[in-house]
């Protein structure tokens, strides 16, 4: 058999830190905000800079700082 080997994502990155809560704000953001990864205020991620990511950004854009 042959070995497999885990592959490191290469390419771009952004950093996106939550700066505001997601309490009054509607549920389908609150979503967003869980599906990036992010748990608290004050959280960072590393996500992968595409489309996909791009576009959840643009949703919570009131809510979150990118680098």
């Amino acid at each position: 058999m042959a070995k497999r080997t885990a592959k490191k994502l290469e390419g771009n990155r952004v950093k996106i830190t939550l700066v505001k809560s997601t309490i009054g704000f509607d549920r389908k953001q609150a979503k967003v905000v869980q599906g990036m990864g992010l748990r608290r205020i004050g959280h960072s991620v590393e996500l992968a800079d595409n489309d996909a990511t791009r576009g959840m950004i643009l949703k919570v854009r009131h809510l979150v700082t990118v680098e």
